[in-house]
Formats: structure tokens, C-alpha cells, sequence
């Protein structure tokens, strides 16, 4: 679980989704890690965080500095970088979770369903990393223009998919810490719904002129 101690990491943090997913924990009190191929990158997102913020809890370093100072990563990267990145922190990366925010987007038909080989981008990543990393999937389906008002919670909710219990309570906590509500999702294999369902989002987003489409649970209480 989390705890005042706990260091984040965001691999990609770089960009839009993960700087806004890291701007929302440093402002709940977590140390974050930004951590990029281009540190000087990672150390200008980190000054934007700790402004936006109002903190000074975020730090740029490099990937893999990133992954070793780092409790829980987690990973923003496109698809395309997906892999070739958890190769070069495959090490750094093992005895921790890994929180996977990967989804299979092919360019440029991105709002059409395309899962690759394996079941989903998710699985792929623990078949490379193997059974010392816990790999979860979640937060595939939050906008980062939602996640961007930092003065609200966030109206869209994360379903959290993994094969370790622990490690899907300890990514629904982190949900919790950037003001949304997580729900157990099931198994990794489930991933393969939530990452077609950031195809589905995008199409309704371009459908209907908006930019922050996004899923809420019913019929579920409230704390689980």
C-alpha cells in the first residue's frame, strides 16, 4: 500500500498524461520521479510540476535513475516506445509495480479497436518483464484535459487490471491520492478492455466535439 514514503516514478512524464497524473500525486503529498531519454526534458516537467502544483516533491532524472529511486513506476510512454523502454529498466524494475497506462493506438486510425499480439499492450509487458515485476494496467481511459483541472476530481473512473491482488489495491489507492475512484477490473487479460476502450473514448470524443469522454461504474458502492 501507499504510505507518506512511497516514490513515485513516471517514466514519460514528459508528456501530457504523465505530467498531469504526476502533478495530481505531488500535490497529494508523494515524492514523484519524472524520468525521461532526455533528462534536461525530465527536470523541465518536474520545475512545471512543482509549480503547478504548489510543491517541490518532483525531480527529473533519467529512465532508469527514475525507475531505481522509485517504490511504484509507472509508465506513459507511447506504444511504439513501450517495449524498447522496459528493456533498458528491466532490472531496476524488479521486486516493484509496474502501473502500465499503454494503450495499442495505431496511427493514424486511433479510434478503431487494434489490440496486438498477446491480448493486449499490458500483457506483452509482462511477458518481457517476467513474474518479479507486478504489472498492473490502469488510468488507459482518463483524459489528460481531465486530469489537467487540478482543482477538481477527476469525473471519469479507473478500472485496474492485474493478477496480484495486493498490487491492484495499492494502484487503487494511488487512483484514490489523484482524485478518482479505482476499481478492481480483474486479471491482466482483462487489459485488453480497458486499452479498446481508449479507442471507443476517441471516437466518441471526435464524434461529439469534446476532449475529456471519459467511463463511470454503476451500481457499485462507494468504498470497496
Amino acid at each position: 500500500m501507499l504510505d507518506a514514503n512511497t516514490v513515485i516514478a513516471v517514466l514519460g512524464g514528459t508528456g501530457q498524461e504523465g505530467k498531469a497524473l504526476a502533478t495530481r500525486w505531488a500535490k497529494a503529498g508523494y515524492s514523484v520521479v519524472i524520468g525521461s531519454r532526455d533528462p534536461a526534458k525530465a527536470k523541465a516537467a518536474a520545475d512545471d510540476i512543482n509549480t503547478n502544483s504548489g510543491t517541490h516533491r518532483a525531480r527529473g532524472t533519467d529512465l532508469n535513475g527514475a525507475a531505481t529511486a522509485a517504490d511504484i513506476v509507472v509508465l506513459t510512454v507511447p506504444h511504439a516506445a513501450q517495449l524498447a523502454t522496459l528493456k533498458g529498466v528491466k532490472d531496476a524494475l524488479a521486486g516493484k509495480i509496474l502501473v502500465d497506462v499503454t494503450v495499442p493506438l495505431v496511427p493514424p486510425k486511433v479510434a478503431r479497436v487494434q489490440l496486438p499480439e498477446g491480448g493486449s499492450a499490458v500483457m506483452q509487458a509482462q511477458a518481457l518483464l517476467g513474474d518479479g515485476v507486478k504489472v498492473v494496467s490502469a488510468f488507459q481511459n482518463v483524459s489528460h484535459d481531465s486530469l489537467a483541472q487540478l482543482d477538481r476530481p477527476v469525473d471519469c473512473d479507473v478500472l485496474v487490471c492485474g493478477d496480484d491482488k495486493d498490487a491492484r489495491e495499492t494502484v487503487i489507492a494511488l487512483a484514490r491520492a489523484g482524485g478518482m475512484r479505482g476499481w478492481h477490473a480483474g486479471t491482466l487479460a482483462n487489459s485488453a478492455a480497458t486499452e479498446a476502450l481508449t479507442s471507443v473514448l476517441i471516437f466518441m470524443n471526435i464524434r461529439y466535439k469534446t476532449h475529456g469522454a471519459g467511463i463511470r461504474i454503476t451500481g457499485l458502492p462507494d468504498a470497496v
